[in-house]
């Protein structure tokens, strides 16, 4: 029977590093694929004009499951100015990879787990009554809608004049925005359809349904944002009365969520939200296990295509370490997705197993676990390197 193949893209910064240390240890637990290249991120954006060439589009439509490291995303003028001179001036303009893989594969589900790992140092405390410590547990599973919203990428600065005029049929654009000249003005759209709102949310409860979660949390705010926020807490009331009855609906509004979920973590289990408040929420949520070094996701659409990648940036300055100090969890657990998302739960188990062991142990731990600032001489120090800490969770596969 031939290897299943897996598209990997490291993309930029330690986004190569952290992935060659995930497709070790998966090997090492038992995992048999074919890794197939694909060419993403800043160096095509600079030399090409093109930071998602054609050539990686091609390859996760015929193989359908891709890992990926991290992106650098830059502002428009910043990426103007680093495009080869060649290019200059011939209507290139940048736009995340990452952001046009979501919406060129409709990866609308987005699923960010938050798990507090037993002994992480870094897992968020409360104080309690006569100077007692609390160390809630965590296990909260953020379903973010992927390809819609703010994130979809409708915008305009100085608005052509069709545009205009949609605008000023509305009565508080007239209101607030009508005396400003239209050569001022930048306008960016939040823009959600039922049809996708309503399988985040209906993913959302699945999900809850199969993980014996108590709670699905609609993270909007519909008291403001009343009809986007309002539609998904509709739809999410009547999935919740026709299908999933047995399954609480609670609703929290993004800013007051910031601060119950330092207050009481430990009560929420899912929660669903578009795709700025999903991203938000998701990181918060990751500060409370220890970072975004151990933040791990999918992105999946209805046919069949899925990528997986930590939800972690490209790092630019420790990419430039001569040896890497950076924490390869997150991709660790990423690849751990991609196992159990191509029915291959078992081996994922005996790597979150192993993952388990080695940060409860405390023996072996980088940088960021040990509370310190990302130099050089970390190690030096005591702090494991990135392929150290890969290699312990390695040498423990064998003991689960």
């Amino acid at each position: 029977m031939s290897k299943r193949k897996i598209v990997t893209m490291p993309g930029d910064g330690i986004g190569s590093v952290v992935l060659e240390q995930a497709i070790r240890v998966i090997k090492a637990a038992g995992f048999e694929a074919e890794y197939v290249h694909g060419d993403i991120g800043w160096e095509y954006w600079c030399s090409e004009g093109n930071p998602l060439p054609q050539r990686t589009i091609d390859l996760i439509s015929e193989h359908k499951i891709a890992l990926f490291g991290a992106i650098t995303s830059k502002p428009k003028d910043e990426a103007a100015a680093e495009l080869d001179p060649s290019l200059r001036d011939k209507g290139f303009i940048y736009a995340s990879p990452i952001v046009g893989l979501r919406q060129h594969f409709n990866l609308d589900i987005c699923i960010r787990p938050c798990r507090t790992y037993k002994g992480n140092p870094l897992n968020f405390i409360k104080r309690g009554v006569d100077s007692t410590v609390d160390e809630p547990f965590v296990d909260v599973a953020i379903f973010r809608q992927n390809t819609e919203g703010l994130y979809g990428g409708v915008e305009w600065s100085n608005p052509p004049k069709q545009v205009y005029d949609a605008l000023m049929t509305h009565p508080k654009f007239v209101k607030n925005f009508g005396k400003v000249p239209v050569e001022e003005l930048a306008v960016s759209t939040r823009i959600f359809s039922r049809r996708a709102t309503e399988r985040i949310v209906r993913a959302a409860f699945e999900y809850a349904r199969k993980y014996s979660y108590k709670s699905v949390t609609v993270c909007e705010k519909p008291n403001v944002i009343r009809e986007t926020s309002g539609m998904m807490l509709m739809i999410a009331k009547q999935i919740q009365q026709n299908d999933f009855p047995e399954i609480q609906l609670w609703n929290t509004n993004i800013d007051a969520q910031m601060m119950w979920l330092t207050k009481n973590p430990e009560d929420y289990g899912v929660i669903v939200a578009g795709n700025m408040f999903g991203d938000i929420v998701s990181d918060a949520f990751a500060g409370l296990i220890g970072g975004l070094g151990f933040a791990c996701s999918a992105q999946m659409s209805d046919e069949g295509v899925a990528v997986f990648e930590p939800t972690h940036g490209s790092a630019p300055k420790y990419a430039d370490y001569e040896v890497s100090i950076v924490n390869p969890v997150a991709m660790i657990e990423s690849a751990s997705m991609m196992l159990d998302y191509i029915g291959e739960g078992a081996i994922a188990a005996r790597v979150r197993g192993a993952v388990a062991t080695v940060i409860e142990e405390g023996k072996v731990r980088t940088y960021d676990m040990m509370k310190m600032t990302g130099r050089p001489d970390v190690i030096s120090r005591g702090a494991a390197t990135t392929e150290q800490m890969a290699d312990a969770i390695i040498a423990k596969l064998g003991k689960e």
